[in-house]
């Protein structure tokens, strides 16, 4: 049975009090920053006057930038916890509101100093020690002054804000709040919920009759609104394009990698390198369907675990002690962190009804990281409990490390360090194996998170790039389009082993990161770098450890590539993609031989 948020266990629960102890802390700070916007007026203008105004403005930024931080998260951590509480829900829409009109007021910041131009700007942090801390943030800016607009643009595109959410908001609501499924019904007759927090443990079910209706009737839920669900996907898209044409970028996927200073060939190297591996995928998929010795393989049989060790259940004590001993290569300075957000209550652990699905880490600067987590005691679940820990810590110490300017990390490196403590998860059970079944379930796990990161996302990564170039060059984006290119991808990642159906052409639909546009793609080139460094951890590297650190507590100080350039990995080529990938063949061969 699901519990309602009221019946859960307080120490299985997020500490928000630790941002504000009550809501009514929240609406102070709410009506503290609207009191700070008015005065960014006073600068508005005059910022060349001296570099004494010009820092006194960087700090009013990031005054009102770390309150309007706790705020955000309060509010949509709130919200996240049970998305039916209509309370909340207004707080998340008050808090957004109030991001708007701050990014309105401080609109003409990134536009004054571009245009008082670089060597003026340099001159100024020279004679002005205090403005030394903006010169990374002074770097950034003139090297995307092409794309910044005058001050009326800017703050006309900052006010658009207001609107630009609406799809994704749209979406997440439905998603969480209205869709509900049809039941499935056991072998003995139970009817058994199915939410976006059960479906995967029915995937992973090994009655196949148990995976066909969770399967069926997910789909069946998003085919009946295939029309609207195209509306929000296409709208979203088209305001993506919409911003990188406004800011004159040469494509919407351009101007999204633009912010992580990734080059574009970076997302068409993984693409390419992985068609060139899918032949290693084919053979996981032929194998896959001997081992269950099914006539036709559908897609519902695709998470189901290959050997008899999937129904083993972890309580949350047993994952955390689990995850502690896998991660004990890092060093106790990086296990100290990991017992203080288990000690301390970072993490929201289990399903509750209204909970919004899956996992992330989140939380605001000057407080510490929280996850949210829909626990269900499977061993993917310990992996998720590893993943999402991996962020928290990532953002421990880059908040620790660096000033409030430079502690969010681009999204290009968020999933290394969660993908690293993935793989030393992945290590520490196979160097545990009670046996070669039990080794060869592990082995199967692994090689199912290659298939859903590496494949999978950049099979997803793939799907918005044919997507956004079609709204690109004019195209509607229908229910039928969509999911006739998305069919068509299956089946290239897939191949012939595979039994595709009408059903899977509406997982699109159902994929929450397609509303934030060319993110997906990181997963995959996050696993690959994760893969290179784990295995430099494992085996001992001379400094590793700390070099890797260093990476950690980057935050955005330094340009994506450059910092895990800090750990010997090159993601500008292709060879971290194509090592990670022969990874993935070795690990079937070695499945194939045990089974």
């Amino acid at each position: 049975m699901i519990k309602q948020r009221e019946s859960v266990n307080i120490e299985d629960t997020w500490a928000l009090e630790d941002i504000f102890a009550t809501d009514d802390l929240w609406r102070s700070a709410v009506e503290w920053v609207g009191g700070k916007l008015p005065e960014y007026e006073r600068f508005k203008g005059k910022l060349s006057d001296s570099a004494e105004m010009l820092y006194r403005c960087l700090e009013l930024d990031d005054e009102v930038g770390q309150v309007l931080e706790k705020i955000g998260c309060y509010a949509r951590q709130k919200s996240d916890q049970d998305t039916t509480v209509t309370e909340y829900q207004d707080l998340a829409g008050r808090a957004e509101d109030l991001y708007i009109q701050a990014a309105q007021a401080s609109s003409f910041i990134r536009a004054e100093i571009t245009h008082m131009g670089e060597e003026t700007v340099n001159r100024m942090t020279e004679a002005y020690g205090p403005l030394q801390k903006y010169r990374r943030l002074f770097t950034v800016m003139f090297r995307e002054k092409e794309h910044t607009l005058s001050d009326q643009e800017e703050a006309l595109l900052a006010a658009a804000g207001l609107m630009s959410d609406g799809a994704s908001n749209a979406f997440r609501m439905f998603n969480n709040a209205d869709l509900k499924f049809a039941p499935v019904t056991d072998r003995n007759g139970e009817e058994l919920p199915l939410t976006h927090g059960t479906y995967i443990a029915y995937m992973q079910n090994s009655d196949r009759d148990v995976r066909r209706q969770a399967y069926d009737h997910m789909y069946d839920a998003y085919r009946a609104y295939e029309n609207t669900l195209a509306a929000l996907f296409a709208a979203n898209v088209k305001q993506h394009v919409f911003y990188s044409r406004a800011r004159k970028y040469p494509s919407s996927m351009a101007y999204a990698l633009s912010g992580s200073a990734v080059p574009v060939q970076v997302y068409d190297t993984l693409i390419d390198t992985t068609h060139a591996f899918l032949p290693a995928m084919y053979r996981y998929v032929k194998l896959r369907k001997k081992r269950l010795g099914v006539e036709r393989l559908h897609m519902y049989d695709v998470y189901v675990p290959l050997c008899e060790a999937s129904s083993r259940q972890y309580s949350f004590e047993e994952a955390k002690e689990i995850v502690a001993q896998a991660l004990a290569p890092m060093g106790e300075e990086y296990l100290s962190v990991l017992r203080q957000g288990f000690e301390n209550r970072w993490i929201d652990v289990y399903e509750n009804r209204g909970k919004r699905s899956g996992a992330y880490s989140s939380g605001p600067y000057g407080v510490h990281p929280y996850v949210l987590l829909n626990y269900n005691g499977t061993l993917d679940h310990v992996f998720t409990l590893a993943h999402e820990m991996g962020h928290a810590i990532h953002s421990y110490y880059s908040d620790r490390a660096q000033p409030c300017c430079y502690a969010g990390y681009h999204i290009f490196v968020a999933e290394v360090a969660s993908t690293c403590n993935e793989a030393l998860l992945t290590h520490y059970m196979l160097e545990h194996a009670k046996d070669q079944k039990e080794k060869a379930y592990i082995i199967n796990h692994y090689l199912d998170s290659f298939k859903g990161t590496m494949f999978r996302q950049t099979m997803f990564a793939e799907f918005e790039k044919i997507a956004h170039g079609l709204t690109e060059a004019g195209e509607t984006l229908t229910a039928e389009r969509l999911c006739s290119v998305y069919h068509d991808l299956n089946g290239l990642y897939f191949g012939k082993e595979m039994e595709l159906d009408d059903r899977i052409d509406m997982e699109w639909a159902r994929i929450p990161h397609f509303y934030t546009p060319f993110y997906v793609y990181q997963y995959s080139t996050g696993f690959a770098a994760a893969t290179a460094i784990s295995r430099k951890i494992l085996n001992g590297a001379e400094g590793i450890v700390e070099r890797y650190k260093q990476f950690l507590s980057g935050g955005s100080s330094m340009d994506c590539i450059d910092l895990l350039k800090l750990c010997g990995v090159d993601m500008t080529g292709p060879k971290p993609v194509r090592d990670a990938l022969t990874v993935f063949e070795e690990y079937l061969e070695k499945l194939e031989q045990l089974l």
